[in-house]
């Protein structure tokens, strides 16, 4: 690769490069300029080169928070013609930014005119809008013209701008900074002054001071749009600590209680860097979505003041519950990142604890104070000397007089005869006739003995690092005292709340709660039915197919569903297909083999327990959320011995059992008898010589044992006096009462 050297003296030569020699060489350089004089704030300051030069122009207009307003158009015109040659529209953007209340926690400018809002709409242009400088502006350039800091040319060299503001105001931590460079980013939350300055006293009374103590005084960021912070202390020790972290705020909301029983929330204020329009939009998205099953309407009521109104779908939602999936759905909760990469006095880019930035900045200002005590002593020195020439004048005055009157040169004439400096001469030969009266000596001599007072106080300031320390800490107080919580800005705005507890939202409270009928063909096909459906016998099936289970329950619940191999599945209700058509084979839903048929389904209760029995007689109890399943493949319950097959799958509500074997023996015992268990093959049921168990039933023994009679009428018979059937678990038991079916089944 060819390349011209940008070097007058070797112009128009050509330098055989290699292209990625070139390419480094150059993307270095870009990189360099973006992390320098672009992205990075200075932890001195706190501020972009951008915005250093927006506030330094506005200053060069005298647009002072006391003074009147100019055209942001004025303004912009002079950042980019002067001091910063980019877009127009970007410089606006960066000026009206720093005017956003609901954007910047303490607007550097104040704007009159359209400047957006917080639902994301854009400023008026510059020529509608006017800006003048804010107090905090006023305070970060006080002293720019004492020597405070030092300047250096412009872009184009004809005139000199500040390379850092003298910052009588932490603006990095108040007022926080974003910015992406290359290979780098930075992210620093806004805090309270108010904090902060307590933060840097404390720094300046104790300079070992830990972090941790340091996170007593600044506790956390405080965003200007407010909202809750939710982040456990320790993560936010640890995010001070290294620089890096993150912080979980929350949007604040209360509940409005309406009559009937009725609620609504209403959110007052929303995480920061959230544009409330979009969050409308973002929430009526994921409702149209069913993703909110809990929500039924949202409204925007805000003026000035934000207000999201949330109506929920029943008055049995819990608002809490209600306000958990909007958190975990919506930019209602969001996690503000920290990362405080900022460039150092050395104008080095690191990442940097709170601390070291907090040290930074108290660094700066004992800069600025030995700078500016300079610079107020040179002048000091310069008008002692100016005086003390006046004075010789008055003591001398009618030979002064007599050299300017009738001397050639009369400032060589008065600097032999009175032995004075250029300086004093110049003074002399300046000073208009009317300062002759006498009582302008008097002040000459009062002034002069004040000045050498407040010279004498600089001179023991400098030599004495503590009082600098404690001028500085004054200028802190002050600061807080202006800026600080007793102010109408300087009030925390978010809340420091306490780490949520994990809120399990139940499935019911996500779920619309409608009545269905469940209905599982002897194929295994399964539908849901709308209400509570009485009569099911003009369900059609498909060819060869047939009715064999229907359960009445509702979308909330679980159906729990036990195979002939002892594994129990479990499906959501809601989740099943709907009653139009035949359904949907059950083994797409659930990893049932082909092998393996359905012995029952129960809709689950918690609390309760099942019995379940095995065709050999064996069985127990088990609680039904130990049964519960969270994968298609089921959980294995009951296990089987060789040859058997489980076969009774019942909820256990009534108190007595009632077990009839193929031998066509029945026996009837308290359940209570039958032990629980959470997994195995339980304990026997009932003894058997051949065969096994046949059918099993609960009933409660006062109300008798009721069993159906053959034939088409499906009558049923009741048989209160039990007693020659009741027995001990494990027994044998007797012939059922005469009239018992021949199927051998107790329905």
């Amino acid at each position: 690769m060819s390349t011209k050297t940008s070097d007058p003296a070797n112009a128009g030569q050509i330098r055989e490069t290699r292209l990625a020699d070139a390419l480094s060489e150059r993307y270095l350089a870009y990189a360099m300029s973006t992390i320098m004089s672009r992205s990075l704030p200075d932890v001195r300051d706190g501020l972009k080169p951008v915005h250093r030069r927006l506030l330094y122009a506005m200053r060069q207009l005298k647009l002072n928070p006391e003074q009147g307003f100019k055209k942001c158009a004025r303004v912009v015109g002079d950042v980019i013609g002067k001091y910063h040659p980019h877009g127009d529209q970007s410089v606006y953007d960066a000026l009206v930014r720093l005017a956003q209340d609901f954007a910047v926690r303490y607007p550097l400018v104040d704007g009159q005119g359209n400047f957006g809002n917080i639902d994301g709409d854009n400023a008026a242009a510059m020529r509608y809008t006017e800006a003048r400088m804010t107090a905090v502006a006023a305070a970060l350039m006080d002293g720019l013209d004492e020597d405070a800091v030092d300047f250096r040319p412009t872009y184009d060299g004809e005139e000199q701008e500040p390379v850092v503001m003298p910052a009588a105001f932490p603006n990095l931590l108040a007022n926080g900074a974003a910015g992406i460079a290359v290979g780098m980013a930075t992210n620093i939350p806004p805090h309270n002054v108010g904090e902060l300055c307590a933060g840097l006293i404390k720094l300046i009374d104790k300079p070992e001071t830990s972090i941790a103590e340091l996170v007593r005084c600044v506790p956390g960021p405080d965003f200007p749009t407010g909202g809750v912070l939710v982040e456990p202390h320790e993560n936010i020790l640890e995010a001070y600590a290294t620089g890096r972290g993150s912080f979980r705020l929350r949007a604040k909301w209360e509940v409005e209680k309406l009559s009937h029983g009725l609620y609504q929330v209403v959110i007052t204020e929303i995480p920061y860097q959230v544009q409330k329009a979009k969050l409308v939009e973002r929430i009526a998205d994921l409702m149209v979505a069913k993703k909110l099953p809990l929500l039924n309407d949202v409204r925007d009521e805000s003026t000035d003041i934000i207000r999201l109104v949330l109506e929920p779908r029943t008055r049995a939602v819990e608002p809490e519950h209600l306000m958990e999936m909007l958190f975990k759905n919506t930019e209602l909760e969001i996690r503000f990142g920290l990362n405080m990469n900022v460039l150092d006095g050395d104008n080095t880019p690191r990442v940097m604890n709170l601390r070291e930035v907090l040290r930074a900045f108290l660094a700066h200002r004992q800069e600025v104070l030995i700078r500016r005590s300079n610079h107020r002593l040179a002048k000091i020195n310069h008008r002692l000397e100016v005086l003390e020439g006046y004075l010789v004048a008055y003591l001398n005055l009618d030979e002064v007089i007599r050299i300017i009157r009738f001397e050639d040169e009369p400032k060589n004439a008065l600097m032999k005869a009175f032995d004075l400096t250029e300086v004093q001469a110049d003074a002399i030969l300046n000073m208009r006739l009317r300062s002759l009266r006498k009582l302008e000596e008097m002040e000459i001599k009062n002034e002069h003995a004040k000045l050498t007072e407040e010279k004498e106080g600089l001179e023991a300031l400098l030599a004495s690092e503590t009082l600098r320390w404690e001028k500085i800490r004054d200028e802190i107080e002050i600061m807080r005292e202006n800026f600080g919580k007793k102010t109408a800005i300087g009030k925390r705005r978010t809340e420091i709340g306490d780490a949520p507890e994990e809120i399990e939202v139940p499935l019911e409270a996500l779920i619309e709660r409608e009545p269905i009928t469940v209905i599982c063909s002897k194929m295994g096909w399964i539908r849901a039915l709308k209400g509570h459906v009485a009569d099911i016998s003009d369900l059609k099936f498909k060819d060869g197919d047939e009715h064999r289970f229907a359960i009445k329950g509702f979308t909330t619940d679980k159906l729990l569903i036990l195979s002939t191999a002892g594994r129990c599945y479990t499906m959501s209700c809601d989740k099943l297909p709907g009653g139009r058509g035949h359904g949907e084979p059950i083994r797409l839903s659930i990893d049932l083999p082909q092998e393996h048929d359905i012995v029952s389904m129960v809709v689950h209760k918690d609390g309760r327990n099942l019995l379940v029995a095995s065709s050999g007689g064996r069985g127990f109890q088990v609680a039904e959320k130990d049964v519960v399943a969270q994968t298609k493949n089921g959980k294995q319950v009951l296990n089987l011995g060789a040859g058997e097959v489980a076969k009774i799958f019942v909820p256990v509500e009534k108190n007595h059992v009632a077990v009839l074997g193929d031998n066509r023996k029945l026996l009837i015992y308290p359940v209570d008898e039958v032990p629980e268990m959470t997994r195995g093959r339980g304990v026997i049921l009932q003894k058997y010589r051949q065969g096994g168990l046949s059918d099993l039933i609960l009933f409660n023994l006062e109300e008798g044992l009721s069993w159906t009679m053959g034939g088409s009428e499906g009558r049923v018979r009741t048989v209160t006096e039990l007693a020659e059937w009741t027995g001990k678990r494990a027994g044998a038991g007797r012939m059922p009462p005469n009239g018992f079916p021949r199927s051998n089944k107790f329905e």
